[in-house]
């Protein structure tokens, strides 16, 4: 619909009322905030294929009628539609343009530890760390977080230290609800971007209630042992329900052929993943790799596969740190230091701009193309 329809006005209700005809067809209409606009799609479920396009086109308040031919109707990039929307979370904008980095342990230890991670955070002007509170492990035996009882504390001094948006695993929908009691108590000092894990990756009641609540972004992570398609359509949920202020993360998926890294790396799907839908992408490298060797160059695997995945466009990154990894009651053996802080950022940066400079060679490229193209016409 065009920016100034009203979503309870007379055009949408006309649109309705002409759709009411066609029985076997239903309406579920969608409000998505972008970073300039906000866009009203109605979307037409059903045999679509007797409708006139050339008819709604014509009716009041319809900027663009799209023909949805793949089977992501909410995150997918369709002929006609805007190319990205992305959304603006607390202060920090999410798109496929956009890049941000969350630093943090995989799960919250102690509140020295956390103190320390948020001092060097805002030391080194970064605003979005991953504390995981709830953690599924593998063995029953293993520490699987502190769950609600560090929530209080954990948001208090995110907002001393000027953290903007945490990102935290949730493994069922009372996980939800505790965040969203603990974050109205504490006055929300910070924003939470609730991450749907891989091992979660198909649980359907789970993506539904992520989905249903628009208090919180998701994060998802892609299924270790599932597909590209399936992944995508996880996040379809997520979309269905109402909740349209997703990321989606690639964390490397499980096969032999990975080793001696703990997951096969997956990062050359960022450009896939941004050209099928319009979700802001994210890479996790210590998952992917899961340990912290280092190559005869002087670097470490993490960050040559955070290069990889940067440099192909990635618009958001996830990588573990931990002040004392030696003593990290989860995953520390792949965890970087406070003091190898600075060197992991400036080498991001400096690949990050390497992009930028990437995407503007593209742009020349193409638009000598396309004028040469003109010329020859």
């Amino acid at each position: 619909m065009k920016p100034d329809v009203d979503p309870a006005g007379q055009e949408i209700q006309q649109l309705l009322d002409y759709l009411s005809q066609f029985q076997d067809i239903q309406t579920r209409s969608a409000g998505i905030r972008g970073a300039s606009r906000v866009v009203n799609e109605i979307y037409l479920i059903g045999p679509t294929h007797h409708i006139p396009i050339e008819t709604l086109q014509r009716m009041p308040g319809v900027e663009k009628v799209v023909r949805v031919s793949s089977k992501y109707r909410q995150i997918g990039r369709h002929g006609g539609q805007l190319d990205e929307l992305g959304f603006v979370y607390n202060g920090v904008e999410f798109s496929q343009e956009t890049f941000n980095c969350f630093i943090g342990p995989c799960a919250v230890d102690t509140p020295d530890n956390v103190e320390t991670i948020f001092r060097n955070m805002q030391r080194v002007g970064l605003v979005t760390a991953r504390m995981g509170v709830y953690k599924p492990r593998t063995s029953p035996y293993d520490f699987q977080g502190h769950g609600r009882s560090c929530l209080p504390w954990l948001f208090e001094m995110a907002g001393k230290y000027g953290i903007k948006v945490i990102a935290m695993e949730v493994l069922k929908e009372i996980h939800i609800e505790e965040i969203f009691e603990e974050h109205e108590k504490a006055g929300k000092p910070t924003g939470v971007m609730l991450q749907i894990g891989t091992r979660n990756a198909q649980n359907f009641e789970l993506l539904k209630a992520a989905g249903s609540q628009k208090e919180f972004p998701v994060l998802y992570k892609r299924g270790m042992g599932l597909s590209l398609e399936d992944s995508l359509n996880a996040c379809e949920y997520i979309a269905s329900e109402g909740n349209r202020n997703i990321v989606f993360c690639l964390r490397g998926v499980q096969t032999r052929l990975g080793d001696p890294h703990r997951n096969l790396v997956d990062f050359a799907h960022v450009p896939v993943v941004k050209r099928l839908t319009r979700l802001p992408v994210c890479i996790d490298p210590t998952h992917s790799v899961g340990s912290k060797d280092r190559a005869p160059d002087g670097l470490m695997d993490i960050f040559h596969v955070s290069a990889q995945g940067i440099i192909a466009g990635a618009n958001m990154i996830l990588v573990e740190f931990h002040p004392r990894p030696e003593m990290a009651l989860c995953d520390g053996h792949q965890a970087l230091t406070m003091q190898e802080l600075e060197h992991y950022m400036a080498d991001v940066e400096l690949v990050r701009k390497c992009y930028k400079e990437r995407v503007n060679i593209a742009k020349q490229a193409l638009f000598k193309s396309w004028h040469q193209d003109k010329e020859e016409v």
